[in-house]
């Protein structure tokens, strides 16, 4: 039996609207509580915010989305549905992978197909290996998912179970890089399968194996677009909490916390108090220490992940060997990890991800014109350059990019921009992430399960943390379950109930023409219109205060259509993988 919160808990006020915090408010809402969510910016979604630069409608965070029965759960707990509410794109290919020696793979989640594809690229011996290599990754995935992954711990004692045993007998304990290498001995492959361990700051040479789960998901469970960008998902999860009857409140940055004793009794923001029984915080681990006045002690301080600079191009034309997810590799692979979270150096032979959104959804972009996210893994300021000294660095590194992107056969790109929008460590650090990165805190030993910062901080007994820096993790999926663990902190395990069962409000939250962008999104550190210019993005403490009510204006946003019938496999079982279980409708 974990933890919950003592005392009163029926209004609860959840700081942060992205996606941990939504997916807390949703959760939370389906318990039976009064919600009220407050969020600084002028729009849902936190590190999944929205850009709208000349016709160019950009994501400012993450681009890949897997296992999104994991944010149904979250939808369900109110009897909504994301799959009416998003229309969920599945990704054929789910990746291109790109060699420097001219070689490409398309990495396809159906077994029959990707085995194929192996055996084109490599050979029969290795589309065996990839075979017992899918084999192992689910069964990784079914010793993890319940116990390790969606659960919380009051200790280390927490992973005494049986499932340690199982996990332990499956290799998960071991290097990630040596235990893929034990199906696939072709290097290319190998990095295919290992490559996530970026997500999580830890080299594959030195992550652990049970960190190829993250592979599971890329490559096995499946990886989807939402229509109308990956904004979409916070932006519906918002009107199913405002449906399901939660107060949103927008453009209310939170300045302190009131307390008597160890309860905090009120979040006071820049308008107002707000009275609660308990809170839920989800800003960056600083700010929310800074908030409860106390940060844990570690015997040792937190090592975070390497962080990015992305950018975004508007352009009037695209490259046909890019996928909807191109993954760039260059020649090095051990010295660019060793560059990335040791050195503290630029890349000196960089991998790059490449999005083109517009191959899947057009619509991102004015008639005849492509969106590309291009993102080049650069070193932390806690390690590498610092924050002021990105000012002169970014636009150097930027033109270091495109010359790369030239000789990767993206032939002309640089005078094919008509808009963009460059995003360093700088601007991560302004937006209050540690370290200047947006992956947080790596997933070293010592960072991971029960040794991650946890959920509940002692001296403050009706606080709950969520997401990315706490349990279980950086991810999409991670932080969505990051904010149901918080709502079972508040309110216990949930029962099971029925989902979907009553018919919900569809209320859109409508664009504004003409809005600015959003203070949400890392504020950019360059534009370019025809020519290169200042950003100008107010500020959110000027932003005006929203609510999704009827008697109030919405915040500016951007369309969703709510869609489809069709929904995608459960994250536990491809279609072509019957026997593996799923998780629909288990509340964990």
């Amino acid at each position: 039996m974990t933890r919950t919160l003592p005392g009163p808990t029926d209004h609860v006020v959840v700081v942060g609207a992205g996606l941990a915090g939504l997916s807390a408010a949703l959760h939370l809402l389906g318990g039976g509580r009064r919600v009220t969510v407050v969020e600084r910016e002028e729009l849902p979604g936190g590190r999944a915010g929205r850009l709208d630069l000349a016709g160019y409608r950009i994501d400012t965070g993450p681009t890949v989305l897997t296992m999104p029965d994991l944010a149904d759960e979250a939808f369900a707990a109110v009897g909504d549905s994301l799959y009416e509410r998003v229309d969920l794109l599945p990704l054929h290919p789910a990746y291109r992978a790109c060699f420097a020696d001219g070689s490409s793979l398309d990495v396809h989640t159906g077994a029959e197909a990707m085995a194929a594809e192996v055996e084109r690229f490599a050979g029969a011996v290795e589309a065996a290996g990839y075979r017992r290599l899918r084999d192992w990754l689910q069964r990784l995935y079914r010793a993890q998912i319940h116990r390790f992954i969606d659960a919380n711990f009051d200790s280390p004692l927490g992973l005494l179970t049986t499932d340690l045993a199982r996990l332990a007998a499956l290799g998960g304990f071991g290097r990630l890089d040596a235990r893929i290498g034990r199906f696939l001995s072709d290097e290319r492959l190998r990095r295919v399968f290992s490559f996530q361990a970026l997500y999580v700051g830890v080299p594959p040479a030195r992550a652990l194996a049970a960190y190829a789960v993250i592979a599971y998901m890329d490559t096995i469970a499946g990886v989807y677009f939402p229509r109308g960008g990956m904004h979409a998902l916070p932006r519906a999860m918002a009107e199913a909490a405002a449906a399901a009857g939660a107060d949103l409140r927008f453009g209310q940055p939170v300045t302190r916390l009131e307390r008597s004793g160890e309860r905090i009794t009120a979040v006071v923001t820049d308008t107002g108090r707000i009275p609660c029984d308990a809170v839920v915080l989800t800003p960056d681990l600083p700010v929310t220490y800074r908030l409860l006045g106390r940060r844990p002690r570690r015997p040792l301080g937190l090592r975070h992940s390497p962080s990015a600079v992305v950018l975004h191009a508007g352009t009037d034309r695209t490259w046909p060997h890019l996928s909807h997810h191109t993954i760039l590799f260059g020649t090095a692979w051990h010295t660019t990890f060793d560059e990335l979270t040791r050195a503290g150096r630029l890349m000196s032979d960089p991998s790059l991800l490449v999005t083109r959104p517009t191959a899947t959804d057009p619509g991102l972009a004015p008639p005849g014109r492509h969106l590309h996210y291009i993102l080049a893994p650069c070193p932390n300021t806690d390690i590498g350059p610092d924050s002021a000294a990105w000012s002169d660095l970014g636009p150097r590194y930027r033109d270091s990019l495109l010359r790369e992107l030239e000789r990767r056969g993206l032939d002309g790109v640089e005078s094919a921009i008509e808009e963009e929008c460059l995003v360093t460590p700088a601007d991560w650090h302004a937006q209050g992430h540690a370290a200047g990165t947006p992956f947080s805190a790596a997933h070293t030993f010592a960072q991971t399960g029960p040794f991650r910062p946890r959920n509940l901080v002692r001296g403050a007994e009706n606080a709950v943390l969520a997401g990315c820096g706490t349990t279980p993790g950086v991810g999409v999926p991670t932080v969505l379950l990051s904010g149901k663990l918080a709502a079972a902190r508040v309110m216990g395990l949930p029962r099971r109930r029925s989902t979907r069962s009553r018919p919900f409000a569809t209320a859109p939250l409508p664009d504004r023409a003409g809005a600015p962008a959003p203070a949400g999104s890392p504020v950019p550190s360059m534009l370019r219109a025809g020519r290169r210019a200042s950003a100008a993005v107010p500020p959110a403490q000027a932003a005006p205060r929203n609510r999704l009510t009827d008697a109030q204006e919405p915040p500016a946003s951007s369309p969703n259509s709510p869609a489809a019938a069709w929904r995608p496999p459960a994250p536990g079982g491809p279609p072509d993988d019957p026997t593996t279980p799923t998780t629909e409708g288990r509340t964990g």
